[in-house]
C-alpha cells in the first residue's frame, strides 16, 4: 500500500505492505521505489517497505546537496514513523548501495542483514566528482530528458534491450519524471561520498552482494571485490542482467532474497 508519513518535516512517500522480517528497498538514482515492482509483487512472506527518497518519486524535496548520511538518517526517522524498531534488512542499488554504507556506519542496531545490489564502494575519481558537479547543474537548466537519455543505455544488459524494452521505456520515464531539484542535490551529495573500501572488513551483519553479469556501472570483478573483502559475504552474479539486475531478473533476484533472509 502506497502511503505518505512525515519524515524530518517533509512528506515522503512509501509503499509499506505484508507481514513478516522487514525488508527495506532504497532504489538507485534517478529513480523511485517503482524500480522494486517486481520485488513487491513476489515477496509477499515479508513487509516490504519502499520509499521514495527524498526529492524523488512522490516524496518532497529539499534544495541544495543531500548526502548519502542525509538520505540515511531520513530512512531511520521513516522507520520510527512506521514503528518499526526491529533491526532491518537493508536492500539497496547502486545510490542506494552507497546509502547502505551510511546505514551500517551510523545505525547499526538498526540493521539485521544486509543487500548490496549493483552499487560500489570506492569513491568517485575527481572526473566523475566534476560530471556530477557539472550534472547538478545542467538539470536544474534544462531538466531530466538529457541524463535520461544518457544513464538509459548503460543500465540495462544489451539482451534487456532487445527482450524487455517495456522495463527500459518505463524506467526511462520515471527518470524523466524526476524532480531536477532532487536529483540535483543528490548528485552533489554522490559526489562527496568517502571511500568505503577500508571499512569493508568491519563489517559483521550477514551480506549479500548482487551483481548483473553486464554491469558497466558497478562491474562483476568490483562488486567480488566487495563481497571478498566483507567477512562471510556471499556473492550472486546475475546472468542476462546489467545494473538494474533486480529489475531484468527478478525471480532469480527474489529467489537469492527468499533464502538469503528467510533461511539464513
Amino acid at each position: 500500500m502506497l502511503k505518505t508519513v512525515q519524515v524530518n518535516g517533509r512528506s515522503q512517500c512509501v509503499w509499506d505492505q505484508g507481514t513478516g522480517p522487514v525488508l527495506l528497498f532504497v532504489h538507485g538514482f534517478p529513480l523511485d521505489h517503482t524500480m522494486w515492482q517486481r520485488q513487491i509483487a513476489e515477496l509477499r512472506e515479508m513487509r516490504i517497505v519502499a520509499p521514495d527518497l527524498r526529492g524523488f518519486g512522490g516524496s518532497d524535496s529539499s534544495a541544495g546537496k543531500v548526502t548519502m548520511q542525509d538520505f540515511a538518517d531520513d530512512l531511520v526517522a521513516l522507520l520510527d514513523a512506521l514503528q518499526i524498531q526491529n533491526p532491518v534488512n537493508f536492500c539497496g542499488l547502486s545510490m542506494g548501495g552507497y546509502i547502505a554504507w551510511q546505514f551500517w556506519s551510523r545505525h547499526a542496531p538498526r540493521l539485521a542483514r544486509l543487500i548490496l545490489c549493483d552499487t560500489r564502494a570506492a569513491a568517485d575519481a575527481e572526473s566523475a566528482v566534476q560530471d556530477r558537479r557539472v550534472n547538478a547543474q545542467r538539470v536544474l537548466n534544462e531538466g531530466m530528458e538529457f541524463l535520461s537519455a544518457a544513464m538509459s543505455s548503460r543500465l540495462f544488459a544489451p539482451e534487456t534491450h532487445t527482450h524487455q524494452p517495456l522495463i527500459v521505456s518505463d524506467t526511462c520515464a520515471v527518470m524523466r519524471r524526476t524532480d531536477p531539484r532532487g536529483a540535483a542535490a543528490a548528485l552533489l551529495g554522490m559526489a562527496e561520498r568517502p571511500d568505503i573500501t577500508p571499512m569493508l572488513p568491519r563489517i559483521r551483519v550477514p551480506t549479500l552482494v548482487v551483481c548483473g553479469a553486464h554491469d558497466a556501472i558497478a562491474p562483476p570483478d568490483e562488486m567480488r571485490g566487495i563481497a571478498a573483502a566483507i567477512p562471510a559475504a556471499r556473492y550472486l552474479e546475475v546472468p542476462h542482467a546489467g545494473h538494474m539486475a533486480p529489475l531484468e531478473q527478478p525471480h532469480l533476484v527474489n529467489a537469492a532474497l527468499r533464502d538469503f533472509i528467510l533461511t539464513g
